[in-house]
Parts: C-alpha cells; sequence; structure tokens
C-alpha cells in the first residue's frame, strides 16, 4: 500500500535521514524507534503530505486511505462527543442528513406521483446507508469510547468541557472509526491509562489495515510490531521482529562488527611488521609493494558507537524504620465531592509500590496525600521513624526556573555541593562541557524530566514517591531509570502507565478507584493475572463485550492451580514440539560459528608469524580460508537472526505477546 525509495530529508546543514526505503503492506506493524529529535514524526509528517522531502520517492497505492492521529489534537468545541466521533464515518453522515431532508419533505408533500418518487429515493438511499454502516456506526462509536475509558454520562458532554488528554483519546476514537487503510500514530498511548492502553493493543491486533506507530512505550512496541524501523545515523534500518527482536539483532551485529574491526587490526598489525621489518630488503620488496597496496585498497571497517545514554545510580540513602509510611482510615473530598473513605494500608522498608487505575481515580491526589502535599479530610498520615521523602511531580519539569542555567538550576538543591560534584551529576544526564551553561528555557521536554530527575536524585533519601517519571524519556533512559530504581535500597511509591518500569521495579501493587485503595502484594503480572476482566469494564460491560470475547489474556483468567499447571505444561509441551528441529538448528549455528571464530583466531595467529610470508602459495591459501570463513559466519549470522525471530513468532503464537 505504501512504497518509499532512497527518501532524504534535511533541516538546514543537518541531514535527519538518507536513503530511507521500505515496503509497508496490510496487516503490517511498523515502529520507528530513536533518540528524539532524530525524525521519527517528522517522517510521519513526510508520509502524510504535511511536510516535503528533500529526495526520493514516496507512493501510495491509489485509493489507499491515511488516518493520522498527532501528538496535538485541537479540540472542536462545537461538537458533543459521540457526534463529534461518529461523524468519522462521513458517507454514513451525509446519508443521515440526506435522508432526514427526505423524510421532511415526504410529510408536506401532497402529489402522490412527488411522493412515489421521494419514496423511490429514499429507499436507495436507505440502501446506501446501511451498506455504508450507517446503522452501526453509533453503536461501534460507543464500543470504542468505552474501551478508551469514557463512559455513557460522557457522550452527550460538549467537547469543550474535556481536557487535553480526554481530547486525545476522543480523537484516537475518532481515527479509529474511520477506518483507514493505514493508521499513524504518533504517542498514541500518551494520556491513556493502562487499562485503556491494553483495550487499544486488543482492537490494533484485530485491525486488517496496516499500523506505522512512534512510541517511547516498549511493551506496546513489543505487542503492537512485526517490523521495527530503527533511526540510527544518517540511514535508518529495517528489522523484523519485535523492540526486543531488533535490540538482540542490533547487540549481535554490534558483536560481529567490534570483532571483525578487532580482525582486521591484528591483520594490519601483521601486514605493518612485515612491511617495516622488510622494506629495506630487495629481495622482499615485490612481497612488500603487494601488501601496501592490498593495506591501501582495504575498506575499513569502524567500530560501533552507541549514543550516548543517560548513566545514573540512586545514591545509598540513610537507614529508616521498619515502617516507612501509613494512610489509616484517611477520607478525602475534592472540590466538596468524595474522592476516598477510609482510605488505610501501610508500607516498609524496601517496599517498592505502583499506584494502578483508570485515569480520573485520585491515583495523584492518592500520591499528593502520601507526600503530605494534601491534608486529608479525615484519618491521618504516619511517616516513619528517620523517614526522608523526595518527590517527583508529574509536571515536575514546569517548576523549573526558565532563566536559570542547568547548573544554576541544579545549585538551588545542593547549595553545599562542589561544581564539580554538580558537573559530574549533570554528566550522567548526558548534560556535559557548556552545555550546563544553556538556559532552562531553551531546553526540550526530554531535557527538562532529565534536569528533574538530576534534581530529585542528587540529594539522598529513602523514600522516593514518582508521578509519571518517564514522560518525555526515549526507551534507552527508561531502561536507565528502571534500572537504578530496581537497585535502589530505599522504599519506592510511583504512579505510572508505563507497564515495563511497574513490572521491573514494584513488589506491591495499589489499586486505586470506587473511593477506595486495595493493596496487593506481587508483581504487576501477578496483579493482572488475578485480576477480572469485568472489574474494569463498569456498568457498561454490555458495550465492550462483543469485543471482549474470545480474547486468551492469561493474565485475566481465574483457574486452580491445578489447572493452570496443567495448561502450562501442555503449552511446554506443544512449544517443544513444534520448535524441536528449530531450536537444533539454532544450536548447529551456533557451534559452527564458534568453530569458524576459534579456526579465525588461529589464523590470525599464523598471519602474524613472517615464515608464513616467504611460502606464497601457503600464505594464499591461509588468507583465503580466512576471508571464505568471516563471509560464511556473515551468512550463518543473517541465519541465526532468521531462525530467532522464527522460533519468537511461534513462542508469541503460542504464549502470546505477553511471554
Amino acid at each position: 500500500m505504501l512504497t518509499i525509495s532512497s527518501l532524504s530529508k534535511s533541516f538546514g546543514a543537518r541531514t535527519l535521514f538518507r536513503n530511507l526505503s521500505l515496503t509497508l503492506n496490510a496487516g503490517d506493524r511498523l515502529a520507528i524507534v530513536g533518540p528524539n529529535g532524530s525524525g521519527k514524526t517528522t517522517l510521519l509528517e513526510i508520509i502524510t503530505g504535511n511536510m516535503d522531502y528533500d529526495s526520493g520517492d514516496l507512493h501510495l497505492q491509489r485509493g489507499a486511505t491515511l488516518g493520522y492521529l498527532e501528538q496535538d489534537i485541537p479540540p472542536d468545541p462545537g461538537k458533543e462527543l459521540l457526534q463529534a466521533v461518529s461523524s468519522a464515518k462521513c458517507i454514513a453522515e451525509r446519508l443521515a442528513h440526506k435522508r432526514e431532508v427526505l423524510h421532511n419533505e415526504l410529510a408536506e408533500i401532497i402529489d402522490p406521483s412527488e411522493q412515489s418518487r421521494l419514496l423511490r429515493e429514499l429507499a436507495e438511499i436507505e440502501s446506501h446507508y446501511e451498506l455504508s454502516g450507517g446503522y452501526t456506526v453509533d453503536y461501534e462509536a460507543r464500543v470504542i469510547l468505552t474501551g478508551l475509558g469514557f463512559r455513557e454520562h460522557d457522550f452527550n458532554r460538549p467537547l469543550s468541557e474535556f481536557s487535553g488528554g480526554w481530547l486525545m483519546r476522543a480523537g484516537l476514537a475518532r481515527l479509529l472509526l474511520s477506518e483507514p487503510d493505514i493508521l499513524l500514530l504518533d504517542e498514541p498511548t500518551n494520556h491513556l491509562d493502562i487499562e485503556a492502553i491494553m483495550w487499544f493493543e486488543r482492537y490494533l491486533q484485530g485491525y486488517a489495515g496496516a499500523v506505522i506507530l512512534v512510541s517511547h512505550d516498549r511493551t506496546f512496541i513489543n505487542r503492537m510490531s512485526n517490523r521495527v524501523l530503527a533511526f540510527e545515523g544518517e540511514t535508518p534500518r529495517l528489522y523484523r521482529g519485535n523492540y526486543d527482536a531488533y535490540r538482540a539483532a542490533r547487540e549481535k551485529e554490534e558483536e560481529i562488527v567490534n570483532a571483525t574491526v578487532k580482525n582486521q587490526e591484528r591483520f594490519i598489525q601483521a601486514e605493518t611488521r612485515f612491511i617495516e621489518r622488510f622494506r629495506a630488503k630487495n629481495t622482499k620488496s615485490t612481497q612488500v609493494q603487494s601488501r601496501i597496496k592490498r593495506l591501501e585498497k582495504m575498506e575499513m571497517v569502524s567500530a560501533v558507537r552507541k549514543p550516548p545514554t543517560v548513566r545514573f545510580r540512586i545514591p545509598e540513602s540513610p537507614r529508616s524504620g521498619k515502617s516507612v509510611i501509613a494512610l489509616e482510615h484517611v477520607s478525602f473530598s475534592y472540590d466538596g465531592t468524595p474522592l476516598f473513605n477510609d482510605v488505610h494500608f501501610s508500607l516498609s522498608r524496601g517496599d517498592r509500590t505502583a499506584l494502578v487505575g483508570p485515569n480520573g481515580v485520585g491515583k495523584t491526589t492518592l500520591l499528593k496525600l502520601l507526600t503530605g502535599i494534601l491534608m486529608p479530610d479525615e484519618g491521618s498520615r504516619i511517616l516513619g521513624h528517620n523517614v526522608t521523602p523526595a518527590y517527583y511531580a508529574q509536571h515536575q519539569s514546569e517548576q523549573l526556573i526558565e532563566h536559570n542555567t542547568i547548573l544554576e538550576e541544579l545549585k538551588r538543591v545542593a547549595m553545599d555541593e562542589t561544581e564539580e560534584t554538580l558537573r559530574t551529576m549533570l554528566g550522567s544526564f548526558l548534560f556535559r562541557g557548556d552545555e550546563v551553561k544553556k538556559k532552562v528555557a531553551v531546553l526540550s521536554g526530554g531535557e527538562k524530566a532529565r534536569l528533574a530527575l538530576a534534581k530529585l536524585l542528587i540529594r539522598p533519601a529513602n523514600l522516593i514517591l514518582m508521578d509519571e517519571p518517564t514522560n518525555h524519556l526515549d526507551i534507552p533512559s527508561r531502561d536507565v531509570l528502571a534500572d537504578a530504581l530496581s537497585s535502589y535500597d530505599g522504599t519506592l511509591i510511583l504512579v505510572t502507565h508505563d507497564r515495563d518500569l511497574i513490572e521491573r521495579t514494584a513488589n506491591k501493587i495499589i489499586e486505586v478507584g470506587g473511593g477506595t485503595a486495595v493493596l496487593h502484594h506481587g508483581k504487576f503480572s501477578d496483579y493482572l493475572y488475578r485480576k477480572d476482566n469485568s472489574a474494569s469494564a463498569g456498568p457498561d460491560t454490555d458495550i465492550s463485550a462483543g469485543e471482549q470475547q474470545g480474547e486468551s489474556n492469561e493474565f485475566s483468567r481465574r483457574m486452580t492451580d491445578k489447572e493452570r499447571k496443567r495448561q502450562e505444561g501442555e503449552l511446554r509441551n506443544r512449544f517443544y514440539r513444534e520448535t524441536k528441529k528449530l531450536q537444533q538448528s539454532i544450536r548447529d549455528t551456533e557451534g559452527e560459528m564458534e568453530r569458524n571464530d576459534t579456526r579465525l583466531r588461529e589464523i590470525e595467529r599464523m598471519l602474524e608469524n613472517p615464515a608464513l610470508c616467504e611460502d606464497r602459495e601457503r600464505f594464499n591459501q591461509v588468507l583465503n580460508e580466512y576471508e571464505s570463513l568471516k563471509s560464511r559466519n556473515n551468512h550463518l549470522n543473517d541465519r541465526w537472526v532468521e531462525r530467532s525471530l522464527e522460533l519468537e513468532s511461534i513462542r508469541e503464537s503460542i504464549y502470546g505477546k505477553g511471554e
């Protein structure tokens, strides 16, 4: 449906990308990944025709339709929610209007012949209206809106009453209802809570068209993509599989490239030693000149240079008492509306707790009650012995003073630290050299988020409370944050929609909603496993039941331990039967690659021996074997990547994408 050939785009002297080529077919799920500012959104703008490109070719199949979810969607305050979403089916909307006009005319016409003509026209419109899905538009719109978290009482509210996050959801609902052939999604999970994201994933799994998505949500990309376009350097590269498969393939490529560089360096050193040793001997002049020419013609391989990533470790915190924080019979109202009633739980030293629940149920409010920013109407907040809290607010970056430099902003919270210490801390967050003198006002969203994290973490604290800390962070930075929080020796309370971060850091889950907060022990996957699907659907379960029927989400089933173990055993046996030959092939390939590597190292040692150079025939044989083994290893690596992706595909088909 979409073909891109040798596409290039620059802004002034800066090249975003060049020689980008890909083909997109129905059913493809393409994830675009790369650092902030690398050109991901620019490519979407080019595909939609909103931006020109410098060179290359872009061809959209005749008649194919595009649907684009931008990061910022302008509101349409003149329409009610359901009306605005349903109007995405433009043909049905026009036919409905014409049908209404004909009905009004029929009510006023007396002439039988004119009535007959209008009835024939009305019958034709009714037929077209039915074929266009007009009779099901409202139902489909309600299903989508419900899946994205709206409730029945929201449907007739004007869009002007909704916040930006809910307008984003309305725009997404309208886009999904329009059913374009190619769906372009730029950060679609922004403003969606976990329940809505999981519904959205199920919806996309059954979507017939192609999807191109840009996202920093690792779990979402893993579950939704079957190809990855990675913006690395100036030439984006295409990989098969999801994000984890791309990272595995990329790491394997880096290992091979770096090994090749080392081998090439050793070969050059050996050749150089021979040249220097025999340069003055007339009897060796031919061999010396031959080797000089070989080195001059050699195509140099460069080692892989990884882009800089955030590197930090949370400072060791002072030890607190065993009981860290508790809410006892807390009730709280907001603007006269009760939000919490009789909430009580306690957290101990070392607990890592995630607050989860739909948007609007009070997760951030509960976090503020725990920080002491908000005071309960009834009940009490109890802070344990020697507890030193630190709070990262959802809009923490907005609290930065814009006329300050980066260094001055960090010094605000660390007055007694030396400039060297502050610069070291900023360097771990990618602010290096003179960059620390940049004004906060000119920083990007990601840079402000990194600075806000640096301010939080420069001071030791044994209780960290964080509200959406991954906003504006790319996937590598999120990974570093998850690693740092996992190794943190204090107590953590977290609000985030990043499921990967919750799964990697939390050992307790507090489910917020219905005026209460329920504590669950275990990891996020354990919580999902125990959670009944119908519990989150509320009064609109009947609307979304058709969408959820037949879903095979093992986390949401309730089963006995015996039944679960039996099913897990069956899945393992099936996976073994279907992949036995494939896994053996992968092992054989790995074994051959290891043997080749051993032989390559032997040859490198042989080439370092000057005596070999005197036997030209033997030298050429050894050199030919060396080149043949390198070529064979490249072929074997391609085979290994292909078989590994095939194995992962079978694993996903049996266990599901979340395994």
